[in-house]
């Protein structure tokens, strides 16, 4: 039981965190404006280049494998509900984290309430 708990605290978090990161680096980067080849190549290595790419880019493979060993200890329909809770991560995440503007207590109070 203690094997899945970890598993799924790695999931929803790392998973969010590995999100959160890459929407941070993005954000960081800005726009991509112009799709030439010789452009986006210039893009890539400026995207290679920040810090929370990376981290970002790490999280999620944590996540990745995190949920893979979870289906191998517990079935489909137990693991896909559960992480459910990625959305409510998600958007505490984007209110306290990134600075965005999230829906109002009610509406993440009801997500919480239907992801648990």
């Amino acid at each position: 039981m203690l094997k899945e708990l970890l598993l799924l605290f790695l999931i929803v978090f790392a998973g969010t965190g590995g999100e959160l990161c890459v929407t941070r680096a993005m954000k960081k980067l800005g726009e991509v404006k112009d799709f030439r080849p010789a452009s986006l190549v210039r893009t890539i290595y400026r995207v290679l280049g920040v810090g929370w790419m990376w981290l970002g880019v790490a999280l999620m493979a944590l996540a990745f494998f995190s949920l893979l060993g979870m289906l191998s200890l517990e079935s489909v329909s137990f693991v896909v509900p559960v992480t459910a809770l990625n959305y409510v991560a998600g958007a505490l995440g984007g209110k306290f984290f990134l600075g965005e503007r999230v829906m109002d207590g009610g509406g993440l109070a009801f997500f919480s309430f239907a992801s648990a």
